[in-house]
């Protein structure tokens, strides 16, 4: 294997394994599938189009639609096959054997891994207190270190944690990174901080379709940021990247957020009830979220105990005790009234 970097060879691999299961609650998705009219609507669009023939090279009306949607400026929108895609796209533009970038742990395992990969210094900043981000922190290992990026994920996974606007401010003003702020929950959360873009050209924010707009499956994401950052990143991004289908379904999902975000303000409530009813249980933790799952500790059985006790139940969850800090985690995302039920229920014979 010579041929490939050490780099490459010596970083763990992101996997995730496939269970069997009849409530799967591992993956942060929308519990709620896309109404059959929309479904329809979009087929027979997609009936209409030329298969045989490449989308547009600057995909300029999904654009546009996406910059009307969050709020920004239509030249600082980058579209991508899911925010990982731009994800990789940033990471691979700004980092390199010789530059640090800063992430606060625990958080999304890709992070780290991506930057690894190029050979890149990862410095990690822990949480403290109830998974809070250590903002204080954050920056004075960034300026100790000259870090060239940020990567902080609010609301975070897996803890649920959210940065205030006051909170990122304080990051911007007080370091020259560049910050990569993931917002892909930011729908169930108080809002997000788009607003900033305009003043700090440093910032840049990820968003996706796959949580609040219950398209996971189409894969389609994008980036915010200042208009000079998106040509130049646009110069090295793949072109067709997202796909005719993809196009076409998530300009039919803007054009009906107003019939499907309803489920946003179901998914929090549930959030907020499952809390409550993990909060009596004996020998359990739970913590609170911005975004549409908890984490919760289990303080006397092992986290592959009470994963592998669902999980003949057919109940699916993540065991997240692997990551740093998280010993003792689990994750679960928040489902349907009835799937929560099931789940709290099954938890309590596990228990």
């Amino acid at each position: 294997m010579g041929m490939l970097r050490n780099e490459i060879l010596n970083i763990a691999e992101y996997n995730l394994k496939q269970y069997p299961c009849r409530i799967k609650l591992n993956q942060n998705e929308n519990p709620y599938e896309l109404p059959s009219e929309i479904k329809q609507e979009i087929l027979s669009r997609i009936a209409a189009e030329q298969w045989s023939r490449y989308p547009a090279f600057v995909p300029q009306k999904q654009i546009e639609k996406v910059a009307i949607f969050a709020g920004w400026r239509k030249d600082g929108v980058l579209l991508g096959n899911g925010s990982n895609d731009v994800l990789q796209l940033i990471i691979s533009c700004v980092l390199e054997r010789g530059r640090t970038v800063v992430i606060s742990q625990p958080t999304f395992t890709l992070y780290k891994l991506l930057a690894q990969s190029l050979g890149a210094a990862v410095r990690e900043v822990p949480m403290v207190g109830s998974f809070l981000f250590d903002v204080n922190n954050i920056i004075n290992v960034a300026n100790e270190s000259n870090a060239s990026m940020i990567i902080l994920c609010s609301p975070n996974n897996p803890t649920g944690t959210c940065l205030s606007p006051a909170e990122v401010t304080r990051v911007l003003r007080s370091t020259r990174a560049m910050l990569v702020l993931d917002e892909a929950y930011v729908q169930f959360s108080k809002g997000t901080c788009c607003s900033l873009l305009a003043k700090y050209e440093q910032l840049v924010i990820l968003q996706t379709f796959s949580k609040a707009l219950g398209a996971a499956g189409l894969r389609f994401g994008y980036a915010l940021s200042s208009p000079d950052i998106a040509r130049q990143l646009g110069k090295v991004k793949l072109p067709y990247s997202v796909n005719t289908f993809t196009l076409i379904a998530t300009e039919v999902l803007m054009a009906r957020w107003d019939m499907i975000r309803g489920w946003i303000d179901k998914i929090v409530l549930e959030r907020e009830a499952l809390h409550c009813e993990l909060q009596k249980l004996p020998g359990i933790r739970v913590y609170e979220s911005g975004g549409n799952f908890l984490l919760f500790e289990t303080l006397e059985k092992t986290p592959s105990h009470l994963f592998n006790e669902l999980l003949k139940k057919g109940i699916l969850i993540r065991d997240v005790s692997s990551y740093p800090m998280l010993e003792r985690g689990l994750r679960v995302s928040i489902g349907t009234p009835d799937e929560n039920r099931e789940f709290v229920s099954a938890l309590k014979e596990a228990l």
